[in-house]
């Protein structure tokens, strides 16, 4: 299992250092022209555990085909137990090739499969009201987990300063070797957004390990999307 997860580095990370270099060379010689992006950020209290979440979803430049993609959360009890500390954070660099479709590799990082470096595909599509972002992707290490993740948001006008907010956030992490369940969850939110700032209601229903351990969670969420 070491020696394949060696092996997985090995072959990534020069890849990695390849797409790094050429997006950060192609951001230093447009960097004065690249537009502002939001980073949306979240924080839910529920009735079983705090959850907090940053989106960082940017190009290198404009122009360019190269992207950078991380959605990192953290979620943890009110009383500290350290079985209910969740934390996950994926680090993808994407290439965009044709209308939002595009190919992603990176590293995942969470506390119920560990580290992994992945390859992957993705489609990503934003207008007005809408944001859908896919990936499907494979994990390179002994386990060779597969993953689907989601993120889809609705944002209607309401009024001319106010949206319906509504947002579905999936993630499904599958062991093909085992054919088990690793790791998955269901996000729910419904409320109001206005300019940068949104809240509402909440849901997070998590699913661990192969049996499937369920731990939901609801309450009140508040995010403000930062430029």
């Amino acid at each position: 299992m070491q020696v394949s997860n060696l092996k997985s580095k090995r072959y990534l990370l020069p890849l990695l250092t390849i797409l790094l270099f050429i997006g950060v060379f192609q951001s230093a010689l447009a960097q004065e022209f690249v537009p502002k992006v939001p980073t949306p950020v979240e924080f839910m209290a529920g009735n079983n555990r705090m959850f907090f979440q940053m989106v960082v979803k940017k190009k290198f430049t404009p122009e360019s085909r190269f992207g950078f993609l991380s959605v990192s959360s953290i979620a943890a009890s009110y009383d500290n137990d350290m079985e209910d500390l969740d934390f996950a954070s994926p680090v993808l660099i994407n290439y965009n090739i044709y209308k939002g479709f595009g190919l992603v590799g990176g590293t995942s990082i969470n506390n119920a499969v560990g580290f992994a470096p992945l390859l992957g595909a993705q489609h990503s599509f934003t207008n007005k009201e809408w944001v859908a972002v896919t990936i499907v992707s494979a994990f390179l290490h002994s386990k060779r987990n597969v993953e689907f993740f989601g993120i889809y948001e609705y944002k209607p006008t309401l009024t001319p300063k106010t949206n319906l907010y509504t947002r579905i956030q999936m993630l499904y992490i599958h062991s093909t070797r085992d054919n088990l369940h690793a790791r998955s969850f269901l996000q729910i939110r419904a409320g109001l957004k206005k300019n940068a700032f949104n809240f509402g209601l909440g849901g997070n229903l998590d699913q661990y390990g192969p049996e499937k351990t369920f731990k939901p969670n609801y309450g009140v969420f508040v995010g403000w999307a930062f430029q």
